[in-house]
């Protein structure tokens, strides 16, 4: 029986490779990772129009075969056919972004110098047009000496041409043609820019508009200052625009808690509903609309195409501690969560600048830290205004954030000094478009969003709050004995309360951390279980978790769990993800170590400062 043939898709980052699979292959698609290596294979079957089933590889983006991380190492080496175990791909289909042709260009000049068949989908065409880019596909074919197929992969369009020239690559293939493209990397972008002047019939303005818009955006000291004020906005939004919603969940959870308790007849199940599931998961999920104002502005962001300014900004201050410019990208990705974050290191080609990044990637203030935080703000910090449009309790959660930030940027600069001692290396980014980001798909993605997190209150947060009430319910107090003294969770607590307690815990508050390893928010919904569970009177359970805090918390006490979980340890899954990027358990536990010893100093700092300024 013959092999199956196999094509691969290659080309830079950004060039919508992965829309373009997606096209080819519809469903049949299966990923893992290469043998011997932490990066991602995706393959899929795709049928060519005789009905032949062909193998299509999804490279990982490249600039060059001179490899700078191990995403371009494997990519190299699975085209020229030195990758163990990879078959050589029959056809190679170079991938460009039609309104960024110099660039792109510069690499498939790089593929076309190996002389196998090969086909150019010039992609994303519809983008180009309304950019205002006429181009010319034929006069670009007749330039590369290959077939080039325009494309617009999220649409479907050109991809029958485009398979078609697929079938057709090996029997049209030249194979002295490929001599041409010995040339030197100044030589090669002199050719790309010759070709891309060839291929362009006509262009706007629009280009001249948006390079405009970037000499602002760019600016190193205009554009920090605007980047850090739109973080600013966003925070203040994450209150000021929230807390309706927010109120009117809350209020949803206390009218079916008090309707539970007035229909039910008191007893143990009636306490699982009303103590565990509404008090605890409830607690939880009423921060469901300050999720989704935080995600809407990142991916308006992202899909605008400033998300990546933003990262272009920030790569001074990263080289600045010792860290390559593409680390932005990992410890951004770990604002959303840390474990995308720390897989997202896998682009990093410095060994000791990635486990840098993974190290400091929990220090990112993930969304999980997003329903503590707001719960303790807004049962200390007053909702009072500091300035026209300026609400306190914005501010206070903007200086966390940044927080984070500073602190994994001392961390990073000590890691980079001492155990992971390296020069910072550069990095190239591709600056995207500008566009208006499409409704539909962000609708899509707040869905996404707002579902993985009432899943995850489903689930992670749900075994745990409820084994946390299992925990708190039995034994049975004696009567006039705390609930909270008389269980096994009030005994878990005694073990854990000497050591926080110096820091201005009390042993509500050391009793959260525990259930809080399987997930941070979990925190929130353990103090609410435990207040409901200890409370004696059936009112005073049913207060949700934010007034118990404002009425039995200090100030100070409240600053130094903000501030404890400004650098809390990770949640287990973050562990096992570092434990499997790194392998080992060595990091892991040296990560989990420091931020337990920088949580515990900077709960310990503020509660003490707070006490002598008589807060």
């Amino acid at each position: 029986m013959s092999r199956k043939r196999t094509a691969a898709l290659v080309g830079n980052p950004n060039s919508g490779k992965s829309a373009l699979f997606n096209a080819l292959t519809g469903a049949r698609q299966k990923i893992a990772n290469y043998a011997g290596v932490t990066v991602e294979r995706k393959a899929g079957r795709m049928t060519l129009p005789n009905g032949e089933p062909v193998e299509l590889l999804d490279l990982p983006g490249s600039y060059s075969f001179d490899a700078a991380s191990p995403d371009e190492a494997v990519t190299r080496d699975v085209v020229k056919g030195t990758f163990e175990g990879e078959a050589v791909p029959d056809v190679l289909v170079i991938v460009i972004d039609a309104a960024n042709l110099e660039q792109h260009l510069v690499f498939a000049q790089e593929v076309l110098e190996l002389g196998r068949p090969t086909v150019v989908a010039l992609n994303m065409v519809d983008l180009a047009e309304r950019d205002g880019l006429t181009l010319d596909p034929q006069a670009l074919s007749e330039s590369l000496g290959v077939p080039v197929i325009p494309t617009v992969a999220v649409r479907r369009r050109g991809i029958n041409e485009l398979n078609a020239a697929i079938a057709e690559a090996e029997t049209h293939a030249d194979e002295e043609a490929h001599r041409r493209w010995h040339l030197t990397l100044p030589e090669r972008r002199l050719s790309a820019k010759h070709m891309a002047k060839g291929a362009i019939l006509s262009k706007s303005t629009r280009h001249t508009i948006e390079n405009g818009v970037d000499k602002v955006l760019l600016n190193p000291w205009l554009g920090p200052v605007i980047l850090f004020g739109l973080l600013f906005v966003i925070f203040q939004a994450v209150f000021a625009w929230a807390t309706p919603f927010a109120d009117a969940l809350e209020g949803g959870v206390g009218v079916i808690s008090q309707g539970v308790t007035e229909t039910m007849a008191p007893g143990l199940f009636r306490d699982f509903l009303t103590e565990g599931v509404l008090a605890g998961v409830g607690s939880v999920v009423v921060f469901l609309p300050q999720i989704v104002i935080l995600f809407a502005f990142i991916l308006v962001m992202e899909a605008s195409g400033y998300m990546a300014r933003a990262a272009f900004l920030m790569d001074r201050l990263m080289a600045g501690v010792g860290l390559s410019g593409k680390s932005f990208i990992p410890l951004l990705s770990s604002f959303a969560c840390a474990i995308p974050g720390i897989m997202a290191t896998r682009s990093i080609s410095d060994p000791k600048d990635r486990l840098t990044t993974i190290l400091i990637a929990p220090l990112m203030t993930c969304s999980a830290r997003l329903p503590v935080y707001a719960v303790i703000i807004a049962a200390v910090i007053p909702e009072t205004s500091v300035g026209p449009g300026v609400g306190l309790q914005g501010l206070v959660l903007f200086a966390l954030y940044v927080a984070g930030i500073i602190g994994a940027m001392v961390v990073a600069l000590v890691l980079r000094r001492t155990v992971t001692k390296g020069a910072a290396s550069g990095f190239i980014m591709e600056l995207p478009r500008y566009q208006l980001p499409r409704l539909k798909d962000l609708a899509i993605g707040l869905w996404q969003r707002a579902w993985v997190f009432l899943r995850r209150a489903g689930t992670i947060i749900f075994v745990a709050t409820i084994a946390l009430w299992v925990l708190l319910s039995f034994p049975k107090a004696e009567p006039g004995e705390s609930q909270l003294d008389a269980s096994y969770a009030g005994a878990v607590a005694d073990t854990i309360h000497p050591v926080l307690e110096p820091v201005g815990f009390n042993r509500e508050m050391s009793l959260a951390l525990v259930p809080a390893i399987a997930a941070r928010e979990v925190a929130v919904s353990a103090l609410a279980t435990t207040y409901a569970v200890d409370a004696e009177d059936e009112d005073v359970a049913a207060q949700g978790v934010t007034a118990k805090i404002a009425a039995l918390w200090s100030l100070p006490t409240a600053l130094a769990f903000l501030a404890w979980f400004v650098f809390a340890p990770q949640c287990l899954s973050t562990i096992a993800v570092a434990r499997r990027e790194t392998n080992g358990w060595k990091w892991p536990i040296v990560m989990l170590v420091y931020l337990f010893a920088l949580a515990w100093i900077a709960a310990g700092a503020t509660y003490w400062v707070a006490l002598s300024l008589g807060l």
